[in-house]
């Protein structure tokens, strides 16, 4: 067992990493009995921390905003700074981060006094970044659902999905990823009653919080990253294209990653790669895209629009004129 000291930061740290931690949860963590909980939250208060507590059988404890911050040694200027910071990391300006990003920007402005959280929103909105690729979504949005994921909060939403069509959706949110172009929440769907991925920027409108809901086990044992990889590969699209890569299977995964194509290896140098696109056209640019010699497997139709592709750059540059003194 912890000696006290070391199991309140171990405590303090769980807080501050899950949004909401029933009485049972922390006991089994930190190998304590319910009782030793409650006194140890209580001198978390003692010290500082705004440490919230629920009665009651879905009831447990959670961070929550003070008057002022947490003893973090932050002033308020400092706190904005690093709020506006993980802004910016969120918005891709660093790749691999924005996951991190985004719970840290919702672990921060968590316990920041209501002042702090709404300067803190106003600079947000006045950020204007230059168009990168991909939907943009809503910084707001991406915390309201992170903090529901934390919280084990049901919500209810609208969402629209490619062709257009919109349904209202009422799921138990339970983590986000970022795929490098896109946000997608991964959801419990009632209405489905089963596991469903959302992109986030097909949700319209405001998000509703709802109750709490009782966790279940998670798709994939709990590897989100995989189970949102595997969703988007078998979402359906117009076209499945798959080409023989002339490169070895490391090389062109750093390329393409696990979200927009399946790999297989089918030699030192060579993989195999199955691609889905909205179009033979779009497939056919993507695969141009890679800068890597490939063989078409199929369909036939993507081979045929390859060679009209083909036929329509020789007309646009010409006839290859014979170099000088050549005869």
């Amino acid at each position: 067992m912890l000696e006290t000291s070391a199991r309140l930061l171990r405590l303090l740290t769980l807080l501050q990493t899950q949004r909401f931690w029933s009485g049972q949860e922390l006991s089994e963590r930190l190998e304590i009995t319910p009782r030793t909980v409650r006194r140890d939250v209580e001198r978390l208060k003692r010290l500082g921390y705004p440490v919230d507590g629920t009665p009651g059988v879905a009831g447990g404890y959670q961070m929550g905003a003070g008057a002022s911050l947490p003893p973090l040694q932050l002033d308020d200027e400092e706190a904005l700074a690093i709020s506006l910071g993980l802004f910016a990391l969120t918005n891709g300006t660093v790749g691999g981060v924005e996951e991190a990003s985004l719970g840290a920007l919702v672990k921060l402005e968590r316990v920041l006094p209501a002042r702090l959280r709404q300067r803190a929103t106003m600079l947000r909105t006045t950020l204007q970044p230059l168009v990168r690729p991909g939907p943009r979504v809503n910084s707001t949005l991406l915390a309201t659902l992170a903090s529901a994921v934390g919280e084990h909060r049901v919500i209810s939403f609208n969402y629209g999905n490619k062709r257009g069509e919109s349904s209202d959706r009422t799921v138990d949110p339970v983590g986000i990823v970022h795929t490098g172009q896109r946000w997608y929440l991964v959801a419990w769907d009632h209405n489905r009653q089963d596991w469903r991925t959302f992109r986030a920027d097909r949700i319209v409108g405001n998000v509703e919080l709802g109750p709490r809901y009782a966790p279940r086990p998670l798709p994939d044992e709990g590897d989100l990253r995989a189970y949102v990889a595997r969703s988007v590969n078998v979402e359906p699209f117009g076209t499945e294209a798959r080409v023989i890569v002339h490169a070895a299977l490391g090389r062109v995964a750093t390329l393409v990653g696990p979200h927009a194509a399946t790999l297989q290896a089918v030699g030192p140098e060579r993989c195999r790669m199955i691609l889905r696109a909205a179009s033979l056209n779009s497939a056919a640019a993507w695969l141009l895209h890679l800068d890597l010699d490939f063989e078409v497997e199929g369909p036939p139709e993507l081979r045929d629009h390859i060679h009209l592709i083909q036929e329509r750059l020789r007309r646009a540059v010409g006839p290859k004129e014979r170099r000088k003194g050549t005869r």
